[in-house]
């Protein structure tokens, strides 16, 4: 078995996309799947992590980009044909998956153009125009929301569930905390904003700590803040006291899962799809500039549900993320109900259900 899954970005494209991987190589050991796609993507630093082999596209998006920015764009994806022409010649793939973001779109065509079976997975409630476009040359389009199925031909439309990895779904809490020298008794915030950090989200946590001055003994923070703040905000938690462990991207994120009480972040839909299938308590920014503002739309639905609380970016401050940490850590049975609700609202088997269409093209083509 030969599988490409051409994709990433960001984490929010690229980690169900290593669900897929793993589900694959669960069900065929000897099998084989290369990933493909950008040096300057997230993908470039984690895939190698995850021991699979990965190609490399040159590819930009257009969205935003200057006249001269949208031509160069047009010029690297016909190049990124080529390289994915290329590409699979080489590894003659019995399918291509596409994952979102600009590597994915020329690899896709490049199927189509190869007669080989093509399946895009669409993560968001509002799909984004490289995935739109490619709807028209997938075999399969698997999404993650109802609402997103109008988007794409009803025929070759499945609605699947966002995949998970199995390491976030099966890891447990005891040697969690080890790995980040955390104290098991305490009241545990996981704070990120994505793969790159989020400034307004950073801001607001190192202003909160000045309302939670009385807790610093009770609670301790597990914060990924992207490279820019990095220093800015380990110096907050060093200055006032309390345990923080503050990175620029965590790797282990089943860990960080592992050992939170609550979580604080952005409502990418991975991440929303991570969060409801472990079952956990949540505060939910979403990204004000998220296309179609489809981060809010995927965050009011936990709400509704009572598994989250949203507060949009342009109302969040220290003095409202510290009410909103005070109010969970001060009720464990608003917390637990949260959990349960979350937990309801996930879908742990994805990743199977993507394979399953995934080897039915196969067998087909």
């Amino acid at each position: 078995m030969r599988v490409i899954i051409a994709g990433g970005g960001t984490g929010g494209h690229l980690f169900p996309g290593i669900a897929v991987a793993e589900e694959f190589i669960r069900r065929d050991p000897s099998g084989r799947v290369i990933f493909v796609g950008t040096e300057h993507g997230i993908e470039a630093r984690v895939i190698p992590k995850e021991g699979f082999p990965i190609e490399f596209l040159k590819a930009e998006g257009m969205v935003g980009k200057s006249i001269i920015g949208k031509i160069k764009a047009v010029y690297l994806f016909i190049a990124a044909i080529f390289q994915s022409l290329s590409i699979i010649s080489s590894v003659h793939p019995q399918i291509v998956i596409g994952v979102g973001g600009y590597a994915s779109v020329g690899m896709v065509v490049a199927a189509r153009l190869r007669r080989i079976p093509a399946l895009i997975m669409e993560q968001n409630s509002v799909p984004g125009l490289a995935n739109r476009f490619l709807g028209h040359f997938a075999d399969v389009v698997a999404v993650t929301y109802q609402e997103s199925m109008s988007f794409f031909p009803r025929e070759k439309t499945f609605l699947t569930g966002n995949p998970v990895r199995k390491r976030v779904l099966s890891k447990e809490t005891a040697d969690a905390h080890s790995v980040f020298d955390f104290h098991k008794d305490r009241f545990t915030i996981l704070i990120f904003g994505g793969s790159l950090g989020a400034t307004a989200i950073n801001n607001a946590l190192t202003e909160a700590l000045h309302y939670l001055l009385d807790l610093r003994q009770n609670i301790q923070f597990l914060h990924q803040t992207g490279e820019k703040d990095l220093q800015s905000v380990t110096e907050a938690y060093r200055r006032l006291g309390f345990k923080g462990k503050v990175l620029p991207f965590v790797y282990r994120m089943s860990d960080a899962y592992a050992v939170a009480d609550m979580i604080i972040c952005r409502a990418g839909a991975t991440t929303l799809s991570e969060i409801a299938s472990i079952g956990k308590a949540a505060v939910l920014v979403p990204y004000p500039h998220a296309a179609s503002n489809h981060q809010e739309f995927n965050a009011r639905k936990l709400e509704d549900m009572g598994a989250a609380k949203v507060i949009l970016d342009r109302h969040l401050t220290g003095e409202v993320a510290a009410r909103a940490i005070r109010e969970l850590y001060d009720h464990p049975e608003k917390r637990r109900e949260m959990q349960k609700a979350s937990k309801a609202f996930g879908r742990s088997d994805a990743a199977e259900k993507i394979v399953d269409l995934s080897m039915g093209l196969m067998r087909k083509g």
